[in-house]
């Protein structure tokens, strides 16, 4: 396949309950979700109808973060399951993956209104998730999608031309910036170098 076929209020993260024993990573992470569905750290709580976890293999040796939610994921509770999310699983597909084997989730959480760029005490509000997210499915390689995750995870203001066809790392962990399924869905010509991307990242797996 080629490119022509992809055109709680309880425990903080990553702490268990007082007195209970160590949890398994599946566990924690359905704590943390449950954390992320009721949570209020920012004023998204009160214009979303979900909060948006993740899908995915906890055990997948790649990770996929994305900017914030939209309004298809909103409305079911899972991330990238809107047209750029089936973009994005033709993407895996043209490299011989699917959902088990990977992690998709967001660095925020709740759908920021008309599908906006997610504000920066956003980012803030939702990072202790993702760090705990990151740290739990510990991957061999993280994949962000679109300026505010690349941004985000590697602290930097690069351009997403500046930044994609190119290693980053995150504590160690090798880092692909690539266009965000959502920016192809509108610049359908940029599949072409999206597609030299992934060939990257499927040589590094």
């Amino acid at each position: 396949m080629g490119i022509e076929d992809f055109i709680l209020p309880s425990a903080p993260p990553g702490q268990p309950p007082t007195g209970g024993e160590a949890l398994t990573v599946e566990q924690e992470l359905a704590d943390i979700e449950q954390q992320v569905k009721q949570c209020t750290g920012c004023g998204l709580h009160s214009t979303r109808t979900q909060g948006v976890f993740a899908r995915g293999c906890p055990d997948a040796a790649l990770m996929i973060i994305g900017e914030a939610p939209g309004a298809d994921e909103d409305r079911q509770g899972r991330p990238f399951v809107g047209r750029a999310g089936r973009l994005l699983d033709s993407m895996l597909l043209a490299i011989g993956l699917d959902e088990k084997d990977v992690y998709i989730t967001n660095i925020v959480k709740s759908r920021p209104p008309g599908n906006r760029d997610p504000l920066q005490e956003e980012i803030r509000a939702c990072r202790p998730y993702l760090d705990r997210q990151i740290e739990l499915i510990n991957p061999d390689i993280i994949v962000t999608l679109g300026l505010p995750a690349s941004n985000t995870l590697l602290d930097n203001s690069m351009s997403m031309g500046d930044m994609r066809g190119r290693w980053f790392s995150y504590k160690d962990i090798p880092v692909l910036p690539l266009y965000h399924p959502a920016y192809l869905l509108r610049a359908p010509g940029q599949k072409a170098v999206v597609w030299e991307d992934l060939k990257l990242l499927l040589e590094a797996l």
